[in-house]
């Protein structure tokens, strides 16, 4: 059997924390930063845990993360 691929653009994006969750970035923080607050941009600067109705989706493209 040959060895499945690993999308590499998710790889890039996700990392596995200690209790095997997937850690993401949140996105809206890239640019138009005038007219967002103090509070949202530093909000937008944590890493989050990705949702629960993704995970599935998201282990089938990132098999050996």
């Amino acid at each position: 059997m040959p060895k499945m691929k690993t999308c590499r653009a998710a790889a890039k994006r996700f990392k596995k924390t200690g209790t095997g969750k997937l850690k993401r970035n949140k996105a809206y923080k890239s640019h138009i930063l005038t007219k967002k607050s103090a509070k949202r941009k530093r909000n937008l600067r944590k890493p989050t845990i990705t949702d629960d109705s993704n995970v599935k989706n998201m282990k089938k493209i990132l098999p050996y993360l």
